[in-house]
């Protein structure tokens, strides 16, 4: 899957997770731009990606993470391994 497919389907969870469909998300983006992502947000995001691209990550490689960008490589390279 490339990596604009996983970031329009990202688009579409980040925007279900936090209730709003006019949210928009870019590479660089991080808690600290969208005001309701706090930790149990947090946790639901992380769930819900798992979930829908069928994949499961491990708590060291989600502590590295600084943004939306490096979420979307991380999952494409856990994409490509499957």
């Amino acid at each position: 899957m490339e990596q604009a497919q996983i970031f329009s389907q990202l688009q579409e969870i980040f925007r279900d997770i936090f209730d709003d469909l006019s949210l928009v998300i870019h590479e660089s983006t991080n808690a600290n731009d969208i005001e309701e992502w706090d930790s149990l947000n947090h946790i639901s995001l992380i769930s819900a990606i798992e979930k829908h691209f069928k994949i499961k990550f491990h708590l060291s490689e989600l502590q590295g993470l600084k943004n939306v960008g490096e979420m979307a490589t991380l999952i494409a390279r856990k994409l490509a391994r499957a």
